[in-house]
């Protein structure tokens, strides 16, 4: 599903690689958990596996393609077509609804859109009711809504279409104990509903028993050590 190798970035004006990644990979519907420490790069590599951000040299592979060697109007078609991504910081509209922020990678994406059987607003609602968010919110703006039951509605729309890989930064961080894993628990449920893979970011070790495997970021990548302030 995933491959790197010897995939190296820095920020601009700085000396050192802030990523420097000999090898990384996700399997075909594995759910991977990268953990490390604040400011150790995990969302830095987020962004290049989107396409966001672009290494200066390397190979990173999904689904056979390799994204290094595309221009920015194609690496924007191919995690439009074939990520989700549940940000951070969430990066809902607010002037849009619930459902509306659902669909909406649907509506950047045909193929997406092809793969939903049903109406896109059925699926929405399927996925939010799937991660325990009341029908009551469906409508509302999503500036009225908590922040644990926002992170649900980022998941959703990360998750809607069947996207081959998910990509999810620390989306649990504004959770409870026992709202975290029941949010974990839903959301491997919908991953294995839709054959997606899942490469989950978190600095919180505790919750490595979900995943099939663990990794440490500061064990794959060589850059890690030197950027602990970024």
């Amino acid at each position: 599903m995933l491959l790197i190798e010897n995939l190296c970035f820095k920020w601009p004006r700085q000396a050192d690689w802030q990523i420097d990644i000999p090898h990384f990979e996700v399997k075909q519907n594995e759910k991977v958990f990268l953990k490390g420490a604040s400011g150790c790069g995990k969302s830095t590599l987020l962004g290049l596996i989107a396409g966001i951000n672009v290494a200066e040299s390397g190979v990173l592979r999904i689904l056979d393609t390799d994204l290094s060697s595309m221009k920015g109007a194609k690496r924007d078609a191919f995690r439009a077509d074939h990520l989700g991504y549940i940000f951070q910081q969430f990066n809902l509209l607010p002037y849009l609804s619930v459902l509306d922020n659902v669909t909406l990678p649907c509506r950047f994406s045909s193929k997406r859109k092809q793969r939903v059987e049903v109406k896109l607003e059925e699926e929405a609602t399927r996925l939010l009711r799937a991660l325990a968010l009341p029908d009551s919110c469906l409508n509302k703006p999503v500036t009225e809504l908590s922040i644990g039951q926002q992170q649900r509605v980022a998941a959703a729309r990360a998750l809607i279409g069947r996207p081959a890989l998910l990509l999810a930064d620390e989306p649990t961080s504004a959770l409870d104990h026992d709202s975290r894993n029941a949010f974990i628990t839903l959301l491997m449920k919908e991953c294995e509903r839709a054959g997606t893979s899942l490469l989950f970011v978190s600095h919180d070790h505790t919750l490595e028993s979900h995943f099939d495997r663990a990794v440490s970021l500061t064990d794959i990548n060589r850059g890690a050590m030197q950027t602990e302030v970024l």
